[in-house]
């Protein structure tokens, strides 16, 4: 089935003991030369230290549809051919394709008044990713790289921002950008392996050589840099521990550490075994994850590519809340589901919806998050937003409080300081615990 809609885009707790156990040595981590966090480098998010959040969000790549999802329009014209079912909270329906997160409702919120004005793969992805749109002399960073910089431990082994994205379809739409944070902020992309390339160290050296190799780097480095403390020096001895301490971490990417029973929980589906690895990184203290599942551009044939792909979704939030919940992690991590936007209301001649961003839809739970909470509401037929209108910037904003970063905080870049969020945009205060 071809749904290419002629886009360039086509083309000690258990968490505490394994973010001590995967620590290194302290270093500081500077950005780009031309950026500077606001805070001084002793005070760094205090407060955010202290937390050990983490921010899954599962990425629908292409755009889901919101009617065959979260805000269905069941016996209307342009309600397509799945019903409606109750869920857990009464009075609140969602689409029948999605029964099992219909029962954790009570645990969920809905975002249904989502008007980003954009319909664009590449554009569209952007603003979500980012909160707003780029200005000519500004590259805003995505949402991973400030969760990354804001949440993240300096001494820590394993990455602050991982992002999977294996199909190929709209892999560069959106691109994903630190911008001013810089380099040591970038995802670490995995599209073609859960396993990093280069990772584990050649066979002809073994463990022993390994840990004299590295004592004997420390000594000469301490003795080099005695009376030579400058930044150049410490952010070359972060990096080098941090590159060290990736090597140390290399099972946290072998799904097959996991029991049998467990992988088969979560599915066979790439997207299933991806989620899983998000739930291994954020318990391992893995800041930011983004488990990528393409191609939702339903132009045509919607409703059987959304009978295929719903479902499977259905399962993988299902599943990844459970298991965040069974391991007491469900309180420090935010899940979260959307994609560049949601699909028309008006069912086109190839049986398919077409891109829109007027109306539609998010889900979230977890860390931060008020189950149960609905917050807008459509017209009868899903045309346009009549209650509780946002955009990506409230979304982004509620994302960034549910974890404890304030929105208001600024960046100095250059003389400029800028908000993480645009002024006047405020976090969906309903949607909070």
């Amino acid at each position: 089935m071809n749904n290419y809609c002629g886009s360039n885009a086509h083309n000690i707790s258990r968490r505490a003991f394994l973010s001590q156990a995967l620590a290194v040595g302290s270093g500081t981590l500077l950005g780009s030369s031309g950026a500077i966090h606001a805070l001084d480098e002793d005070s760094i998010n205090h407060a955010l230290r202290k937390t050990g959040r983490s921010v899954i969000l599962l990425w629908l790549a292409g755009g889901s549809s919101q009617l065959e999802t979260w805000d269905p329009k069941p016996g209307r014209p342009t309600g397509g051919p799945y019903d409606a079912i109750p869920t857990s909270v009464p009075g609140v329906h969602i689409s029948e394709l999605m029964p099992q997160m219909a029962k954790r409702m009570h645990r969920t919120a809905i975002i249904r008044s989502l008007n980003t004005r954009d319909g664009g793969h590449g554009t569209g992805a952007e603003m979500m990713l980012r909160g707003r749109k780029n200005e000519a002399a500004l590259q805003y960073p995505d949402l991973g790289s400030i969760v990354a910089k804001e949440l993240g431990r300096a001494d820590s082994r394993v990455p602050g921002y991982v992002s999977f994205y294996s199909q190929t379809e709209g892999r560069g739409s959106g691109k994903l950008s630190p911008a001013f944070l810089g380099a040591r902020y970038a995802p670490m992309n995995l599209d073609d392996s859960t396993m990093p390339p280069n990772l584990s160290r050649l066979a002809a050296i073994n463990d022993l050589d390994h840990r004299d190799r590295a004592r004997l780097r420390d000594l000469l480095s301490a003795r080099f840099s005695a009376g030579r403390e400058t930044e150049t020096m410490r952010s070359h001895a972060s990096a080098y521990a941090r590159v060290h301490g990736l090597m140390s971490s290399e099972p946290l990417f072998d799904i097959e550490k996991e029991p049998g029973w467990v992988r088969n929980w979560y599915g066979p589906s790439l997207f299933g075994q991806q989620a899983l690895m998000a739930r291994r990184m954020v318990e391992a203290g893995v800041s930011f994850v983004r488990v990528s599942r393409a191609w939702w551009d339903s132009h045509g044939q919607n409703f059987e590519t959304h009978a295929e792909m719903v479902p499977e979704l259905d399962h993988v939030m299902a599943t990844l809340l459970d298991d965040l919940d069974q391991r007491g992690l469900l309180e420090s991590t935010l899940v979260v589901a959307y994609g560049e936007f949601g699909r028309t209301p008006t069912i086109n001649a190839s049986l398919g919806r077409d891109h829109f961003a007027d109306a539609w839809s998010a889900a979230l739970y977890g860390c931060g998050i008020q189950g149960g909470a609905v917050w807008g509401k459509t017209d009868e037929d899903g045309r346009k937003v009549v209650e509780g209108e946002v955009g990506a910037g409230e979304l982004f904003a509620t994302i960034l409080a549910a974890v404890g970063i304030d929105p208001n905080h600024e960046y100095q870049v250059g003389s400029r300081p800028v908000p993480l969020v645009n002024p006047g945009i405020r976090p969906i205060s309903a949607l909070l615990a």
